[in-house]
């Protein structure tokens, strides 16, 4: 791992109102790795992306990106920095076409290089082929192709990416995942995603965190990262 890491979270806390859910948060995680964030329903993994990326404020701790302090930063301020947030539900723009869609990612990059549309269209083909189609009407799999295109186009060295799986068939899972895994490959992105599906989490994830009532109780080594290892982990 490099010395200084791509992402580096120390006691990150937070809550909703009065109801504390992060208690304590720890990560590291370096350039051009993939890593899961696993644990049992309920335990703060979404709520710890949602921080990350700055739509929910953070009580106590400290989150740091490339070495900088974002703790404190907006949403808005940490995706032109180059992070990009991928939410469970996908939550394309359901009334824009395809192309829209990736448009708006491509703004949110902020021009920071030149646009990726025709490798997003390389990865999913389908993109391509439904690019005047109106999101709203495709199916889950499209859309969560679609959701990870316009965080694409924008250019992210790192992508946080919430339950890539939900309400999507395996097949395309299994493409996504060989996408990512290419995403990563090609354009060195680092990737942090959470995920319950231990198949998918099998498939993609280099090593691991596992959380436990709103903190980091374990680390999953690569040879952590099998069946057995993770399936104790998760609610099965």
């Amino acid at each position: 791992m490099p010395a200084e890491p791509v992402l580096e979270v120390k006691g990150l806390m937070s809550s909703y109102g009065a109801t504390p859910i992060l208690t304590g948060v720890d990560l590291s995680i370096g350039e051009g790795e993939i890593v899961a964030l696993v644990g049992r329903n309920g335990v703060g993994k979404s709520t710890t992306m949602r921080c990350l990326i700055g739509l929910l404020r953070a009580s106590g701790g400290t989150i740091h990106y490339r070495g900088q302090d974002v703790t404190r930063m907006s949403a808005d301020e940490r995706a032109r920095l180059g992070i990009g947030y991928i939410p469970q539900g996908r939550d394309v723009f359901p009334r824009m076409t395809v192309e829209e869609n990736l448009q708006v990612g491509e703004l949110i990059g902020g021009g920071r290089q030149r646009s990726r549309m025709d490798l997003v269209f390389q990865y999913f083909p389908i993109l391509k082929e439904r690019r005047k189609q109106v999101a709203g009407t495709m199916s889950g799999g499209q859309q969560q192709q679609l959701a990870i295109g316009r965080v694409l186009v924008g250019g992210p060295a790192l992508i946080l990416l919430d339950e890539p799986s939900e309400g999507v068939q395996p097949s395309i899972v299994q493409l996504i995942c060989r996408v990512l895994r290419s995403i990563r490959d090609d354009l060195n992105t680092t990737i942090l995603f959470v995920e319950q599906n231990l198949d998918t989490i099998l498939s993609l994830a280099e090593r691991g965190y596992v959380m436990e009532k709103g903190r980091v109780v374990a680390r999953l080594e690569p040879r952590d990262v099998s069946q057995e290892g993770v399936r104790r982990h998760l609610l099965l």
